[in-house]
């Protein structure tokens, strides 16, 4: 839900003496530093009082303020909006006069709230305002909590994707090529919401990280990333492309009229009492606008580090690096290779009370309670190094760099790790020892990486075998060779089958695998006299590190992933003079 108060709002509260500005000064950092709302602060701190606040904002919006006890409210009117829905949305249908619901609400400016209470009713939407509490004790009055709970989700009726767009393909195409049609109101009708919502809801039961909607000559093609795989989807029809894109710019809040240049937002969805952000990226291909919904689950986030599937031995560096007073935790990888998922999960470790964290990030991927988030914003100058700047100015304990780009950036990060601060970051190699490559060619004296940086870890995600369905065969000796496992020994390997638990890809989640390189004084030598990368690696393997393939072969062993999984996801070692793996 869109907080109707802003700060913007505040300033003419200070203005209109409704306030002090260091009331205002309150809301705001509170704000910033919890999730609550700016109207529940003010209340709460009793800078205004309910009704006060309503009159303001009535008078702000031209709203018409409602008192909810003055009604009696019709058992039809509350049919239209069901139970669980009301209280989810902390919504009440007032009355309806033909095709217009008057809904007594929060925030009767979010947009994105009443085009789903339209697609809901099929009924156009008046908002009204009324104090948070009345609007509670009336929800409470004409939803009883002893009745029958609403099955439904906040996201999902019982149409299906597929009997949606049937529908739309079914009916006349009223508004030609779309050149010259009026895509807020396109966006905005019940087929369109349906059909955007029902792609959402879909793409987070199958736990997908992406949904895509690409846009081609004759067709819009839907497809979904699962576990680092992607699936396709039913597709929309081609005309139905240009309203959907609005719909999802409708509720990133983005410019539904710019389609020639990029545009980034973001916005929330609620399943079942389960919030999910969603991360928006829209880009114009050949044939319109594609789009990327990057899906943030934070219940995924919140794991903690036992959970990601690091060995014992990598588990135990990793918490033994985390809890150092000072230096750098460098995390690499390629994008979507869980490298956030990581640092967060080693922030959840080490958080207390008297640690004071920041992060700065581009862009905020999990907004998480305690810690301090800076977004970067490039285009008012809040780069990197400018943020990290300042963040240094406010005494931090732990930092943590959402990613590493350029030199500037790299020489601050290092300078905090040498001034007595703990700095978790990531960096785009391939793999532990390429880093230290990566950051010499950034310009840093070797000396300077050897005195701050703890360890390096490279890793990657590696689907999990479906246990439902997966069957048992021993290897051949040639594949024991390739894998460099002793083929004097037996092993029990597993194959991919797939069943209805696993939608028949054989593979359920994904788990991690790395590499982890620590600087010991022998290899902090090596990285000072300019060691390349190989011969780094072979120096760091006889201190005990695994490569990505060692780890992917122990997974393989433990019965967790399959050997085809390993070949699709590492490289080999062949390059390596290394003993045979003994998992």
């Amino acid at each position: 839900m869109h907080d109707i108060v802003t700060e913007a709002l505040l300033e003419k509260l200070v203005k209109k003496k409704k306030i002090s500005a260091s009331a205002k000064a309150v809301v705001v950092d509170e704000a910033h530093s919890t999730n609550k709302s700016m109207s529940d602060i003010l209340v709460g701190r009793q800078y205004l009082s309910e009704r006060d606040l309503v009159l303001f904002l009535c008078d702000e919006f031209g709203f018409t303020p409602i008192q909810l006890s003055d009604f009696r409210i019709d058992k039809d009117v509350l049919r239209l909006i069901p139970s669980q829905l009301a209280r989810k949305l902390n919504v009440l249908p007032v009355s309806r006069n033909e095709d217009m619901l008057t809904v007594a609400m929060r925030n009767p400016t979010d947009v994105v709230l009443l085009d789903d209470l339209r697609a809901r009713t099929n009924l156009r939407i008046k908002g009204v305002i009324t104090p948070f509490s009345d609007l509670q004790k009336a929800i409470e009055h004409y939803y009883p909590k002893d009745k029958k709970a609403d099955e439904e989700t906040v996201l999902a009726k019982e149409e299906t994707v597929e009997e949606l767009i049937r529908i739309v393909q079914d009916s006349k195409d009223e508004h030609g090529s779309g050149q010259d049609v009026d895509l807020m109101r396109q966006a905005q009708e019940t087929p369109v919401i349906k059909v955007a919502n029902l792609l959402l809801l879909d793409a987070i039961k199958r736990k997908a990280s992406d949904l895509f909607v690409e846009p081609w000559e004759n067709h819009i093609r839907i497809r979904f990333r699962v576990d680092g795989i992607l699936e396709e989807g039913k597709a929309p029809p081609k005309a139905m492309g240009l309203a959907l894109v609005s719909r999802f710019k409708v509720m990133s809040q983005l410019n539904i009229a710019e389609r020639r240049i990029p545009q980034d937002g973001r916005f929330k969805v609620k399943i079942q009492d389960r919030e999910v952000d969603v991360r928006v990226s829209i880009i114009p291909s050949s044939f319109g606008e594609k789009v990327c919904l990057r899906i943030l689950d934070k219940k995924a986030q919140s794991q903690s580090i036992e959970r990601l599937g690091f060995t014992g031995r990598e588990l135990d560096d990793l918490k033994q690096m985390a809890t150092k007073p000072h230096g750098m935790i460098l995390v690499t990888g390629p994008t979507g290779s869980g490298k956030t998922t990581t640092l967060y999960s080693i922030l959840k470790y080490i958080d207390s009370p008297e640690k004071n964290i920041t992060t700065v990030e581009d862009p905020v991927e999990y907004q998480v309670d305690g810690i301090n988030q800076v977004n970067v914003k490039d285009h008012i100058g809040l780069t990197f190094p400018a943020a990290l700047r300042s963040i240094l100015r406010q005494d931090p304990d732990i930092i943590l760099i959402g990613e590493i780009r350029d030199t500037d950036t790299m020489d601050i990060a290092i300078k905090a790790a040498l001034t007595g601060h703990l700095v978790l970051t990531t960096l785009h190699t391939n793999d532990a020892c390429s880093s230290v490559v990566r950051i010499v060619n950034m310009g840093i004296e070797p000396f300077l990486i050897s005195s701050s940086i703890l360890m390096i870890s490279a890793q990657r995600l590696i689907r999990r075998i479906c246990m439902a369905c997966r069957s048992v065969y021993h290897p051949e000796k040639s594949v024991l060779e390739k894998l460099k496992l002793d083929t004097k020994k037996s092993y029990t390997f597993y194959r991919a089958q797939g069943c209805q638990k696993c939608r028949g890809t054989g593979y359920f989640g994904r788990t991690v695998i790395t590499e982890i390189l620590t600087l010991r004084p022998e290899i902090k030598e090596l990285i000072i006299k300019r060691v390349i990368g190989d011969e780094l690696k072979q120096a760091a393997r006889k201190f005990g590190m695994t490569t990505l393939r060692e780890s992917a072969v122990a997974k393989v062993v433990a019965g967790e992933t399959t050997a085809d999984e390993i070949y699709r996801v590492t490289t080999g070692d062949q390059d390596l003079e290394s003993d045979l793996v003994s998992p």
